[in-house]
């Protein structure tokens, strides 16, 4: 946590400055569900977040936590027969929810897109970049195909690509791992959306490359003005890039504040938790991460309390934490929400650690 800390200080600086204060994409009390054996499943329970134009939200989570699916519901990609049954989805103030299939059709891509997590799978191997680019080009507007492979072309200079005008014909086999990442930013980038949502988009690469996407996308989340979103279960990415954070687990949210407030004033043990079992440069030995113990809840068996309690090291055993679900409450600051009954004792333990 303290490595984390101290990269978030370090980059403050380098991250648009708090003058704006109307989201463009807000998600309020979103729910969403999938059939199950013992009746509906809740996998998305009640989440409510907002992102601000030029803005990193990070969202952090194990995996199960609700993370992805989240934002596949957001934009009308939740696998069938789940579906979304309750809230709403915000895009510069209109519901996008309300929209017609063809409507989020046209909105995907032009509103908000996003970079799916395997850059192998979301590329199709039997044609070209330049054809895959071209078609999202095609399929929102009225553009030759001379003048869709010349956009296509300048798309992968601008994501770094070299020699754009031979590799435009390459097919996705021929490309390293971060270069079919980049070909899948330059898709999503195409229509220059107001919202960019990256899904874990450094898993599968290098140290090196993840670095070199990350610093694109922040390029371009500066150049063009976008909201960004970035869904991710790396604390040191998080401290590098948000501007927000939104820790999620159980399919709901659990803490959610500025990126400062989170990492400087934690307010729910299960984000001590993972802050603590991460690695820091100060640690002498291994023996000083702590684990979290059990593994993440099974759906159909949420508990009546706070799904955190059965592996959490502060509230284990308390029969509120066991018995009550923990409504969200104001933590370090007005904007810094957390969802556990005893987060004013657990910031009084730390603080006096």
């Amino acid at each position: 946590m303290d490595q984390a800390a101290t990269d978030l200080r370090k980059t403050e600086d380098q991250r648009p400055g708090p003058g704006r204060t109307k989201p463009v994409l807000e998600l309020r009390n979103l729910v969403t569900q999938l059939p199950g054996e013992d009746g509906p499943l809740t996998i998305v329970n009640d989440v409510s977040l907002k992102v601000l134009a030029g803005e990193t939200l990070s969202v952090v989570g194990e995996s199960g936590s609700g993370k992805t699916m989240t934002f596949l519901s957001a934009i009308g990609l939740v696998p069938k027969p789940g579906r979304v049954v309750a809230g709403e989805v915000l895009l510069d103030g209109a519901d996008l929810l309300k929209l017609t299939p063809d409507e989020m059709r046209e909105t995907r891509g032009t509103g908000i897109s996003m970079v799916f997590q395997d850059p192998l799978t979301g590329l199709n191997p039997v044609f070209t970049i330049g054809e895959q680019i071209a078609e999202v080009l095609r399929a929102h507007g009225s553009v030759s195909r001379t003048e869709a492979r010349e956009t296509a072309i300048g798309l992968l200079e601008r994501v770094h690509i070299p020699d754009p005008g031979r590799r435009v014909d390459d097919y996705p086999h021929q490309l390293s791992g971060g270069m079919r990442q980049r070909v899948l930013i330059a898709m999503a980038i195409a229509l220059e959306p107001r919202v960019l949502i990256a899904d874990e988009p450094t898993t599968a690469l290098d140290v090196t490359v993840q670095a070199q996407v990350l610093e694109l996308l922040a390029e371009l989340r500066q150049d063009f003005g976008m909201a960004m979103v970035l869904i991710t279960h790396d604390l040191g990415l998080v401290a590098r890039h948000a501007d927000r954070v939104a820790v999620m687990y159980g399919g709901r949210v659990v803490e959610y504040g500025s990126a400062e407030a989170v990492f400087e004033h934690t307010a729910h043990p299960y984000t001590v938790s993972l802050f603590e079992s991460v690695p820091s440069l100060d640690a002498e030995t291994s023996d000083d991460l702590r684990t979290i113990e059990g593994q993440p809840p099974d759906p159909a068996s949420l508990p009546a309390g706070c799904a955190f309690e059965p592996r959490c090291f502060f509230g284990q055993g308390r029969e509120e934490c066991k018995t009550i679900l923990p409504k969200r409450a104001t933590a370090s600051m007005a904007d810094h929400r957390t969802a556990c009954h005893f987060y004013a004792e657990l910031d009084t333990k730390r603080s006096c650690a």
